[in-house]
């Protein structure tokens, strides 16, 4: 089963947990504040699943700004637009795509950001460059990731993440891999906001949840 079709088959239960999770509000709004697009800018979302930072982006942005969603999973992207309509939103700021190769013009996008995607990347620190040049010198961009914690009082919570990944990967994942997709997902994780950190000039890195959680931002030079 490819990883599209994965996340399309499981696009509620994913969207149960990406808005009521435990957690999950609080990052949310570290993530917006971290990515801080300033009113009335355009914003795209890279992997954004159901659309569950929408709100947090458009409370940001306000009423001139706009947020659009990219994500490879039509199954998300159709839940996402029916929340849209449900609340008379524009269903077409979600747009089907490659978060490696975006679909997007680069000519008004003024911030970008991924939330738990770039662990998924072969090679997110590419991506991350890629997302830098589509919004350009003076453009902001940001990241919100989970991996392993290396807080001492936390680590015993470890091996349960690892069962958390996982269960959120899709099937084969695991044989398909040299690593067990937790310690995968750290060292991808790392390479996206070391990337950010190479590519910004003012770059700010946190933790939350621990350490569990990873928020990283700044304005590309």
């Amino acid at each position: 089963m490819s990883a599209p079709e994965f996340y399309t088959r499981v696009a509620r239960l994913y969207d149960a947990l990406a808005r009521r999770g435990p957690f999950v509000g609080g990052l949310r709004e570290a993530l917006a504040d971290a990515l801080d697009p300033g009113p009335g800018a355009t914003v795209v979302e890279f992997g954004c699943g159901t659309g569950a930072n929408r709100p947090y982006v458009e409370a940001a942005v306000g009423d001139g700004g706009t947020y659009v969603g990219v994500d490879f999973a039509p199954g998300v992207l159709r839940v996402a637009r029916e929340r849209g309509r449900a609340r008379d939103d524009d269903p077409g700021a979600f747009v089907r795509g490659d978060a490696t190769r975006p679909p997007l013009r680069d000519d008004r996008i003024d911030a970008c950001f991924g939330a738990f995607v770039t662990g998924m990347l072969p090679d997110p620190a590419a991506a991350v460059r890629t997302w830098a040049d589509l919004v350009g010198p003076g453009g902001r961009v940001a990241l919100l990731d989970l991996a392993r914690t290396t807080r001492s009082w936390w680590r015993a919570l470890n091996p349960a993440f690892r069962l958390f990944v996982r269960a959120g990967s899709p099937p084969g994942t695991a044989r398909s891999l040299e690593r067990s997709p937790a310690a995968v997902q750290d060292g991808r994780v790392a390479a996206a906001h070391r990337a950010l950190r190479d590519v910004c000039a003012d770059a700010t890195y946190r933790t939350l949840l621990g350490g569990f959680a990873r928020v990283s931002a700044g304005t590309v030079e």
